[in-house]
């Protein structure tokens, strides 16, 4: 097990996601309710359904980007609300939209997601993750001249430079992916689950991904169903 995550549960006890009787309602309609949710360390958990199910809602009450008409998250025991920024350290989140700046660099875009994160990342590191998702060739060319393949790798670069996270939040990761990029997303979420860490993603349909402890939310039913 990574250090950095080692010292999160010397220090919490447990690492530990848990949603409660979680209710999201968007324009006064009820998108899904009575939700419940436990992950454990080395636990996926796969969201999938249909589009307009609730999978990107679900993702930002998990990391506090929104608030559930009903219910409440905790990490660690804790209600996310209390903990606000002790909480967003130890998560890593990439959304549906891939948030890359068209006028800097892959490196540029990189480094200046790591500051706002409040995550040191030096060069050295911000090269090496590029390299691991597969961008090594393009450190230096403008976002806008990637394709949407090489703009997904590089969303999901943060979370490579994100390893020392103990939670992962991933919105449709392998979205616009190719083979080899599936590929290197897959290993590195195996290796982060295989380390004791949570990773949360959703999908259109379950994908296999190496994991110990798998937990499917399946969403656009009558409730929302964990399995």
């Amino acid at each position: 097990m990574r250090d950095s995550v080692r010292s999160w549960l010397d220090a919490m006890g447990a690492l530990l996601l848990e949603a409660v009787a979680l209710e999201c309602t968007r324009r006064e309609r009820v998108i899904f309710s009575r939700l419940a949710l436990r992950a454990e360390p080395g636990t996926l958990v796969q969201v999938v359904g249909p589009n307009g199910s609730g999978k990107t809602s679900l993702l930002r009450l998990l990391c506090g980007l929104s608030l559930p008409s009903h219910g409440e998250v905790r990490w660690c025991g804790q209600n996310i609300r209390t903990m606000k920024e002790d909480y967003w350290r130890q998560l890593a989140y990439v959304g549906h939209l891939d948030g890359v700046k068209d006028d800097l660099t892959a490196f540029e875009n990189l480094r200046l997601s790591a500051a706002i994160a409040g995550r040191r990342a030096s060069a050295a590191e911000a090269r090496a993750a590029l390299l691991a998702i597969g961008l090594d060739g393009c450190t230096d060319s403008f976002a806008r001249h990637l394709s949407q393949g090489q703009r997904r790798r590089l969303a999901l670069a943060r979370v490579i430079l994100s390893r020392q996270t103990p939670l992962w939040l991933l919105d449709e990761p392998f979205s616009a992916l190719d083979a080899g990029g599936v590929a290197v997303l897959r290993t590195c979420i195996a290796e982060h689950l295989a380390a004791g860490c949570i990773v949360v993603m959703t999908a259109h349909a379950e994908l296999p991904v190496t994991a110990r402890r798998t937990t499917t939310v399946t969403l656009g039913g009558p409730e929302a169903e964990a399995a």
